[in-house]
């Protein structure tokens, strides 16, 4: 069986690196063979976690992030770094997919959409490090929300030469790097998925 491989960046900007880099990865992971779910989190319409507006009723969008999110064992999320730190926008999406739905028959368990995801990290930025340090804050959250976090990661530094203009990785070292992640992450998932489903 195939295993299905999501990928998104914690970025709505139409311009962001770490969006370029994440169509990239998603073209790398399919010309890899993978199938292939690309993700924008703009097309959710999903507001500032706040408890007492989820007690009026989880927006449906959470929802369908939750669903999109069990569906797929395995992801890779491109990280920008804003201030040393990941976004609020990821921080909010995980905030809202990670919070349980009360009385509602499958999103009782707030873990349900994080629990035994393998997950591999990338990350881009005009930069030298790459955005390296939103990965350093990402990975305690991600791992405490029981995902597993594949070894290999990639930050992309000089971001803003290091696509064509098609928004193809330019280097091959580039490239294979993120091939190693997308490999990575695909093996683990297949190791883990017959074991524990989702």
């Amino acid at each position: 069986m195939t295993t299905q491989l999501l990928i998104f960046a914690g970025s709505t900007r139409q311009q962001s690196f770490n969006r370029k880099l994440a169509h990239a990865t998603a073209a790398i992971a399919r010309d890899a063979g993978a199938s292939v779910t690309l993700m924008e989190l703009s097309d959710f319409n999903i507001p500032l976690y706040n408890a007492d507006l989820e007690a009026q009723g989880t927006p449906a969008d959470v929802i369908r992030l939750k669903e999109i999110l069990w569906q797929h064992p395995a992801w890779i999320i491109c990280s920008p770094e804003y201030n040393g730190s990941y976004t609020a926008l990821l921080k909010n999406t995980i905030d809202w997919a990670s919070s349980p739905v009360k009385g509602h028959p499958d999103w009782q368990d707030g873990g349900k959409s994080f629990r035994g995801k393998v997950v591999g990290m990338l990350s881009a930025s005009p930069g030298a490090l790459g955005g390296l340090r939103s990965q350093s804050h990402l990975a305690p959250l991600l791992i405490n929300a029981e995902c597993w976090l594949a070894p290999k990661a990639f930050a992309l530094g000089s971001a803003g030469s290091a696509f064509d203009d098609s928004g193809n990785l330019i280097q091959p070292a580039h490239r294979d790097r993120v091939r190693a992640v997308v490999d990575q992450v695909l093996w683990g998932a297949s190791r883990l998925q017959p074991a524990g489903g989702q």
